[in-house]
């Protein structure tokens, strides 16, 4: 398997308002070398079903399940399980520009 160019790395706690935007966001991007790492940080709502589904649909999109430890160990885990050549982290409320990526 190729290495990917970013590994992009999306904490998640309670966002079902915000994350399908979030992850929709990044997927529109001009530049695709990039997989994506969900970690869900024990979230309550409906943020967990929301990551699964993208998970089964693209291929370069990986779902991490987690008891609730705080943003920091949720980036740490995503640290831990990325294959990319350079890290980008967004917040699950953050949406991005289509040529993000490439800049």
């Amino acid at each position: 398997m190729k290495t990917p160019f970013f590994s992009i790395i999306i904490p998640i706690h309670n966002s079902c308002n915000f994350l399908n935007n979030c992850i929709d966001s990044i997927i529109a991007q001009n530049f695709k070398d990039y997989e994506i790492l969900l970690i869900n940080d024990g979230s309550t709502d409906k943020s967990g079903e929301i990551c699964n589904h993208y998970c089964l649909l693209y291929d370069n999109i990986y779902v991490y399940h987690k008891k609730n430890g705080g943003v920091s160990s949720a980036r740490n885990l995503g640290l831990e399980k990325a294959k990319g050549k350079w890290i980008w982290f967004v917040d699950s409320d953050d949406t991005v520009e289509p040529d993000y990526c490439e800049k």
